[in-house]
């Protein structure tokens, strides 16, 4: 265990976390909605610091982040545990071990040596993903610093859940994130998440005010969240935000607990990707459906193709200076 950071003493012994948008006011003895971060004795302390579960190299466009050093390789980590309770968590033996399982494995491994490995693998960043990288914040801190030192950036694949306390610690360290927007009414964040969206779209906002690009996901659920108000309601809160943050769309398969839902349909990726469009949004892609035409990046003004992907492979990439070959539009993002 470690001495956690971001929490205030309570009375009667009693901690209150200021990690994430729970703010769990824990009781000694007793763990925060995480299942990681435990009250001992009026001191909070995390339990997965260095736990490392999970360490492979992916190329970025995995994480899924296609205007961030694209065709870059990605030393990305994870720890067990999360502050979300998704019914549909495509990685719930590691996520939700801590509450399922009751334990919280893996290999014990110093932020340095992290930062080494990613170096040694020729990665030109650290993705923090797979699981929350908020619940490891600790941990990801440490590593970011070292790797900053290395001239590697710094990636977080969120839930977005975190607080603006969390983001102030983290600014200049985190270079980049995708973040979730799992749905867009509240219902849907209570029902499926366990959480709320309010504090997602406050974060994004605040992430980009602390110069963090960002990228959007969706995981279209049909039946669950794939209506075309819903869509629309998300195309229209990023065009209303920034209309050049990229909105990934992605397929739903069958996991965990949410086993009624069919898998997405290709058709209602495509339905979605019209709908961003249609919004005046510059970037939309469709993922976890190889072949589709929007896998790849178009110039906004003159509609030619730039980078051509396949699934996470790029084929082709002209963009030059962060312009359009053809016409010299700026097209958006952090090139290598």
């Amino acid at each position: 265990m470690r001495e956690a950071r971001l929490y205030k003493t309570a009375q009667g012994a009693r901690v209150e976390c200021r990690l994430c948008s729970h703010r769990c006011n824990i009781a000694d003895g007793k763990f925060g909605i995480c299942g990681v971060r435990e009250n001992v004795g009026g001191t909070l302390y995390t339990h997965v610091y260095g736990k490392l579960i999970a360490a492979h190299i992916d190329p970025i466009e995995k994480k899924p982040l296609f205007h961030f050093l694209p065709g870059s390789r990605s030393y990305s980590i994870a720890t067990p545990g999360c502050n979300f309770r998704c019914l549909h968590c495509q990685n719930s033996d590691i996520s939700q071990m801590p509450r399922d399982k009751k334990r919280i494995i893996g290999e014990d491994t110093d932020p340095s040596e992290v930062a080494s490995r990613a170096q040694e693998s020729a990665c030109e960043s650290i993705s923090y993903t797979y699981t929350e990288p908020t619940i490891f914040f600790e941990y990801a801190m440490d590593t970011a610093a070292l790797a900053k030192e290395k001239g590697l950036k710094n990636i977080f694949v969120t839930n977005g859940f975190m607080t603006k306390e969390c983001l102030d610690e983290a600014k200049g360290l985190v270079d980049a994130a995708n973040v979730d927007i799992k749905g867009f009414t509240e219902s849907f964040y209570k029902k499926v998440c366990g959480a709320r969206l309010a504090p997602v779209l406050e974060n994004i906002e605040y992430m980009r005010a602390l110069g963090i690009w960002v990228e959007i996901t969706t995981l279209v659920i049909p039946g669950y969240n794939d209506s075309d108000d819903e869509l629309k309601n998300i195309a229209k809160w990023i065009f209303k935000t920034d209309k050049s943050m990229p909105w990934h769309i992605s397929a739903f398969h069958p996991a965990y607990k949410l086993t009624d839902a069919p898998a997405t349909p290709a058709k209602t990726l495509e339905k979605a990707c019209a709908i961003g469009l249609t919004a005046g949004l510059k970037y939309v892609y469709t993922g976890n459906i190889a072949g589709l035409s929007n896998e790849s990046t178009f110039c906004p003004q003159c509609k030619k193709l730039l980078i051509e992907r396949y699934v996470f492979t790029i084929k082709k990439n002209v963009v030059k200076d962060s312009k359009c070959p053809y016409c010299s539009a700026v097209i958006d993002g952090v090139w290598l």
